[in-house]
């Protein structure tokens, strides 16, 4: 289990992912953009805007069966990317670099991003806008959502 829970809201993704395009600048003009699906799909969609990139690639790296962690196996690979010459990846997390390695194999020659990196994956990417320790655990906004907490008061003080 996490030591620590950080919680991303739909703004703050927003914001981080337009920050990481901003330092991405200086690093283009790239040819398109390779989402890592399923987590990097949403930020690469906004870089991808903020950037004017047209040609948007994707890759799909599956390392989880359930809740039970295997071996990565690329169910999508990238064929419009090539060897990754004037592209640009872009994933949500850097974690321990699991599907880094994988991805950075695929297409050796792009420029590899993300929002959030670990320190285990850190060394995998070229880019990132934040770090948090290892042991914390992301909360995305398209894996929570928000409710109604009853008061204090209605709840006894509990």
């Amino acid at each position: 289990m996490a030591a620590h829970y950080y919680t991303v809201t739909w703004d703050q993704l927003h914001r981080d992912a337009r920050a990481l395009a901003w330092r991405l600048m200086a690093d283009g003009p790239f040819a398109g953009i390779v989402a890592v699906s399923r987590g990097g799909l949403i930020p690469a969609a906004i870089i991808a805007r903020e950037l004017e990139l047209r040609l948007v690639e994707s890759v799909c790296v599956v390392t989880y069966d359930e809740e039970v962690k295997g071996e990565p196996k690329v169910a999508k690979s990238p064929a419009a990317a090539g060897d990754g010459s004037g592209f640009l990846i872009i994933d949500d997390l850097v974690d321990t670099g699991t599907t880094a390695r994988v991805v950075r194999g695929l297409l050796p020659k792009a420029h590899f991003a993300c929002i959030y990196a670990k320190p285990n994956g850190r060394a995998l990417v070229d880019s990132f806008v934040t770090e948090v320790s290892q042991d914390t655990w992301i909360l995305f906004p398209w894996d929570t959502e928000p409710q109604f907490i009853e008061p204090l008061v209605r709840r006894g003080g509990h």
